[in-house]
């Protein structure tokens, strides 16, 4: 397995409409298409390849494998690979689905830090 790229930053937001204003017109970041989740959030790019995401309407839960928490995403190049690494270090880990067909990984690190390894679009 490869990992061929740091893809994204994920963040809880207390506003996705102030931050995304912070972020897009302060900072000067550019919008990006995001896929229909079924919460509210805004992706923008920073750079040539990497991403921000901000995730709205979670910013005061306790964060679960449900809700994703902060995270930080690694695209790998072969994601059976990844599991078959995580399984081989006994590293507990939960697969999903991105609404844009994206295959997903998370796995916590030893600090219980989010991560995901994912493939797709």
């Amino acid at each position: 397995m490869e990992i061929t790229e740091l893809n994204h930053v994920a963040l809880f937001v207390s506003s996705v409409e102030t931050s995304t204003h912070f972020y897009a017109k302060v900072l000067g970041l550019p919008l990006l298409h995001r896929p229909a989740f079924d919460f509210p959030g805004a992706w923008l790019k920073i750079g040539s390849q990497q991403e921000l995401h901000l995730i709205g309407e979670r910013l005061n839960q306790p964060f679960t494998d449900e809700n994703r928490g902060g995270h930080f995403a690694m695209r790998v190049s072969d994601l059976a690979e990844a599991a078959k690494l995580l399984k081989a270090g006994g590293i507990p880990f939960r697969s999903a689905r991105r609404p844009d067909g994206a295959q997903q990984i998370f796995f916590l690190d030893p600090d219980g830090h989010q991560l995901e390894f994912f493939v797709g679009p």
